[in-house]
């Protein structure tokens, strides 16, 4: 998502946090530290790692063999075959007493040995099973004979009741492509979009990168790669987001949606309650290991640096900090019995609504010093630290932030495509100064009882926040529900002690860098063009009928609209996961083909007919999916391109071919929002209970962030962002270019349905008869799509 603007805007300052010398760090030492990184994170939960390592036996297994063992040297068996009488040999001699204690010793220590050594021969087994991945390259519905065989495996050795991190130790690691592979790609990937003299300059430099220094490079990722635990997912989350120096604010944040068409209760403080509840209830299992996503979702703040932030996360917190009209509050959500029922949490920030006090002195603004650039942001936090710790510790400290916004929020009746776009800008920027854009993430309620939810993009990716986002609405909605008035079930506590006001000793020197942040949020806020629309006319059902990927279609129908919108093709990143390997993030699948291309011209060429356009859709679709699987099992061009640049850099090595690479611009930046957990939802009985999604910036100033959720079986929601700055693109003009090349493609499919049911074929001119232009569909009325 945000991340392609993080990409691009990257520079890999290999400079000490002092910023005085430059890093004289060897290459080696990096990598030395960069696998002790890794090895310390394993270290720091040794107890959770000893339960999760040893999975998928359990300690009950181990205290089995020792049980069977001493049964069998009971029944004067020995299953050792002579070597428990060795290790007792090799045991002090306590005296005859305990000649028994030995033995007992001894067997234990052989009960250890065997189970170890079986613990090891599944882990190994499952890392080998997992390293396959010929099942993502077979036709949608076909499986083989050996997929299916390896299937088998997997559900053998993989055991049941998988913990958080059960198979992290039988994950593989990522490997490093072929750097002649992935150089291959990458020139076959920026042929569409470079003139023939800009592709043969691209192309020596190339040559002259593989014969220079690719092989010295490709060592290096390759000696990481043996020793770390993943060649890239560390540099990635250093250089691309936490050396990153612009604001965090629409360069690094996203967001997610409520519901799109109801709200459950439109009283504020009764959806905060529960909304807040059911984070904590996920927070809860995710502390319990019962749950699959990542552990730096709650307590966890980016703290701003000299150069460069850092992630700060703690082990746990019980309190939330609340933001309302310029004010912070400190909100516990725990009492010795546990954590508070909705009713409660309801009742504490009723009282934070109710509390007529006003802000102090620029405490209203405050917020914006974490969308200032973080330089400037840093440099103001070593004050803010010494004069006003507690508040501010009680901020970054948090398990998340709430923000109870004064306006209301969502689709309105009166004006729906105003009021989305007002709703999508609120959540992703606000009014610059109402978010703590520093923690993992903020909880934003508006005045009429809508949500959302705005996410700093450094600590994991959208999948990770988009799966507690999903667990939220339906517990919240359908779990915890709401009483017939509108609030939450359950009884107030009025034990409960007031919401803790925190206060801010603000230093004059810095009131005038929370007016300068501020100043800077209002611009960066004001630029940005926002445009949200549910695409109702067909859906995921439409596009599975004709047995097409649902990703691949939105894709090429992407690159038509964009073709229409600028009258050319561009860069186009869209991201995916590689979460087949251990510490895996992402991948960039770049869209723009040579095949894409060849059918967005088709479509605007009088002289081609439907069928061939048809067919060319086919092929771009199919080389579409070839790139998807290749970038999801570690094998794609971008994150290989990337580590080969960050090794350049720390060697002095100067590559123009990489240098060529990383000065690239996406102009087009796409994202899917994965729905994981359908079966939360009900969509059939209730098909308006399903998020609507979120968005991102864009990428590039002259450029369009979109993506897009497939809601149920019927709609698609996308959400288009722009800068208003930039003279050549537009959020609702790409929104409308869109629409008109989803129907444009369904066309296609519903003419060519329409020929095939009716026998026509071809004549000599290879023209189907009464078949339409591609060019003139464009302009056909939006009523067609009533047939879809």
């Amino acid at each position: 998502m945000a991340e392609a603007h993080q990409a691009v805007g990257f520079r890999p300052s290999l400079t000490s946090d002092a910023g005085e010398v430059e890093l004289s760090a060897p290459m080696l030492q990096e990598i030395y530290l960069s696998g002790l990184r890794s090895w310390k994170r394993h270290l720091s939960r040794f107890w959770n790692d000893f339960l999760t390592g040893v999975f998928p036996a359990s300690p009950l297994s181990w205290l089995f063999l020792f049980s069977a063992i001493q049964l069998a040297w009971f029944l004067q068996l020995d299953p050792s075959l002579g070597l428990m009488e060795k290790i007792k040999e090799l045991l002090p001699d306590w005296g005859g007493q305990h000649h028994r204690l030995r033995g007992v010793l001894a067997a234990a220590l052989f009960a250890s040995c065997l189970w170890g050594a079986l613990i090891f021969t599944l882990h190994v087994a499952l890392r080998l099973l997992l390293s396959y991945h010929g099942w993502l390259l077979q036709p949608h519905g076909a499986t083989s004979s050996r997929t299916k065989t390896w299937l088998a495996l997997v559900r053998i050795f993989s055991g049941r009741h998988p913990r958080l991190f059960s198979y992290q130790r039988s994950l593989p690691r990522q490997p490093v492509p072929s750097v002649q592979d992935t150089v291959r790609k990458y020139l076959e990937s920026v042929r569409p979009v470079l003139s023939d003299e800009d592709f043969d300059w691209t192309a020596a430099l190339a040559r002259e990168f593989l014969r220079l220094q690719a092989s010295l490079l490709q060592w290096y990722l390759q000696l990481k790669s043996w020793w770390a635990s993943n060649y890239v997912s560390d540099w990635w989350e250093e250089f691309v987001y936490l050396r990153s120096r612009n604001s965090l604010m629409v360069n690094s944040n996203y967001y997610m949606m409520d519901f799109l068409y109801v709200t459950p209760t439109p009283v504020q403080a009764a959806r905060a309650g529960n909304a807040v509840h059911a984070l904590l209830l996920y927070r809860h299992r995710l502390n319990r290991q019962e749950i699959l996503p990542y552990e730096k979702i709650f307590n966890t703040t980016r703290i701003p640096g000299v150069h460069k932030d850092h992630i700060r996360h703690l082990r746990d917190s019980r309190h939330v900090a609340v933001f309302h009209r310029g004010r912070f509050f400190r909100v516990g959500t725990h009492t010795q019995s546990g954590l508070l029922s909705p009713r409660a949490l309801e009742q504490q920030f009723q009282r934070i609504l109710d509390d007529p006090s006003p802000a102090c002195p620029h405490e209203e603004h405050l917020a914006a010093l974490t969308a200032a650039p973080r330089d400037m942001w840093a440099q103001v936090r070593r004050s803010l630290k010494t004069q006003a710790q507690e508040a501010l510790e009680a901020v970054e400290g948090a398990a998340f932030f709430v923000s109870l916004d004064s306006e209301p929020a969502g689709l309105t009746r009166e004006d729906p495509a105003a009021s989305l776009d007002a709703y999508a800008h609120a959540l992703l920027a606000g009014r610059g100064h109402d978010r703590w854009f520093d923690k993992s993430f903020s909880l934003i309620v508006f005045s009429n009882g809508k949500l959302g939810l705005s996410v700093e993009h450094s600590w994991a990716d959208c999948p990770i926040s988009g799966h507690m986002w999903e667990f939220t609405l339906a517990t919240e909605c359908f779990q915890l529900g709401y009483a017939a008035d509108g609030h939450c079930k359950g009884h107030p506590d009025l034990s409960l002690p007031q919401p803790q006001r925190l206060h801010w000793d603000l230093p004059d020197k810095i009131h005038l860098s929370i007016s300068l942040a501020l100043r800077g949020a209002k611009t960066l806020s004001g630029n940005i063009d926002c445009h949200v629309f549910p695409f109702s006319h067909f859906g995921k059902s439409f596009i599975k009928r004709w047995h097409l990927s649902s990703d691949s279609f939105i894709q090429m129908a992407l690159q038509l609209a964009y073709f229409r919108d600028r009258g050319q093709f561009c860069l186009t990143y869209e991201s995916t996961m590689t979460r087949l390997f251990l510490e895996g993030r992402t991948e960039t699948v770049r869209s723009c083909t040579r095949e894409a291309c060849n059918f967005v011209r088709a479509m605007e060429d009088k002289e081609k007919t439907d069928p061939q356009c048809l067919a060319l859709f086919r092929l771009a679709v199919d080389k579409h999916q070839a790139l998807l699987k290749a970038a999801m099992s570690g094998q794609g061009v971008d994150r290989h391109l990337f580590a080969l640049y960050i090794v350049s850099q720390f060697l002095h090595l100067q590559s123009p071919f990489l240098d060529q690479v990383h000065s690239e611009q996406w102009q087009l930046a796409t994202s899917q929002i994965p729905v994981q957990q359908i079966h939360l939802f009900d969509v059939h009985s209730y098909p308006d209970y399903v998020s609507s999604g979120g968005g991102f910036g864009p990428a590039d100033d002259h450029g369009y962030g979109v993506s897009y959720i497939f809601m149920g079986d019927d709609v698609i929601t996308f959400h288009i962002s722009s800068k208003k700055s930039s003279t050549r693109t537009d959020s609702h003009r790409l929104g409308q270019h869109i629409e008109d090349a989803l129907l444009d493609v369904a066309a296609l499919f519903q003419e060519g349905q329409r020929l095939k049911r009716r026998g026509l074929g071809e004549d000599d001119s290879g023209h189907s008869r009464d078949s339409l232009p591609c060019h003139t569909r464009g302009s056909r009325a939006p009523t067609t799509a009533t047939n879809f």
